[in-house]
């Protein structure tokens, strides 16, 4: 499970995914990428669960590349919990993924393996997504 081997602080502040994503927006890597369409946080298990299902169905052929990181701690509060008290304790890590954001890229498979690895993979995030070729621009 990805997560950060340290942090500055354990409880930050929550991080907009409104507007289009700066960088990351390009297919660098592969030759193939999966990009968000909208945006979100996508968990650390959202991540690996996409990852599997990636690469089970590419049968471990080809290379798959992560191009998020779960940088965010997420917290929570207890169940029945009065209003108040201070912030809850940290819960998880998320990736702060806006649209735009190149989020997994494939190589050394054919174009209709890398689509169908990517649908199984689309299935599994808080986003919806579309399917690129390395060099297509981004509008």
């Amino acid at each position: 499970m990805l997560m950060p081997k340290r942090t500055k602080y354990r409880r930050p502040h929550r991080l907009s995914y409104e507007g289009r994503a700066k960088g990351g927006r390009k297919v660098a890597f592969g030759e193939y990428g999966l990009v968000a369409v909208t945006g979100s946080y996508v968990s650390n298990r959202q991540i690996e669960a996409a990852r599997v299902a990636m690469t089970r169905y590419m049968k471990r052929g080809g290379k798959v590349w992560i191009k998020i990181f779960p940088h965010l701690a997420i917290t929570k509060k207890p169940l029945e919990v009065r209003m108040g008290s201070g912030k809850g304790a940290p819960e998880g890590w998320v990736a702060v993924v806006k649209p735009g954001r190149v989020m997994f890229e494939i190589a050394g498979v054919p174009e209709s393996v890398a689509k169908e690895a990517f649908r199984l993979a689309a299935h599994k995030l808080p986003v919806k997504t579309r399917f690129v070729k390395k060099g297509e621009e981004e509008e």
